[in-house]
């Protein structure tokens, strides 16, 4: 899987607004609704928030990864957020988030839905790249950083 595929510049906000959790998903749902690429974000924010309740989606190393299958989502769709300040998020090494990838796909995309949760998982595990994108000044930035990284 090409991140590139379901990551479009227009998905990607830094700084977020949010300085908690929830504001952080609010924010992140309605930049992926105001892109066009949902059709009900109201949906897809109740089922993100009632998966982020049942077990924290904040992995460690200052990454979250919200996320949740909706019908209000036609297609494996990512936005990305890197908060003014880091957010308790609860995560699991009790450090805040400083990066956090929220992903919806439709009930029946289970193997894409994990396949993006893993490549995801796998670049942000490279200590020298989760470094670069904590610190990228704009969305620009960030996507560059992603493409570069699926491009060589």
């Amino acid at each position: 899987m090409n991140i590139l595929d379901i990551l479009l510049p227009k998905a990607i906000k830094v700084p977020l607004q949010a300085s908690d959790k929830k504001a952080a998903i609010d924010e992140l749902v309605d930049l992926i609704a105001g892109a066009g690429l949902i059709s009900q974000p109201e949906t897809l924010r109740k089922v993100v928030w009632e998966r982020e309740q049942q077990r924290t989606t904040g992995i460690g190393e200052g990454l979250a990864i919200p996320h949740g299958k909706s019908s209000s989502s036609k297609q494996l769709v990512v936005a990305m957020g890197r908060p003014a300040q880091p957010i308790d998020f609860g995560a699991i090494d009790n450090k805040p988030v400083k990066l956090i990838v929220l992903l919806a796909s439709p009930p029946e995309k289970t193997s894409d839905h994990i396949q993006a949760l893993g490549k995801i998982s796998r670049l942000m595990a490279d200590p020298k790249f989760r470094a670069a994108a904590y610190a990228t000044e704009s969305a620009d930035e960030l996507y560059q950083l992603f493409k570069k990284a699926e491009t060589t």
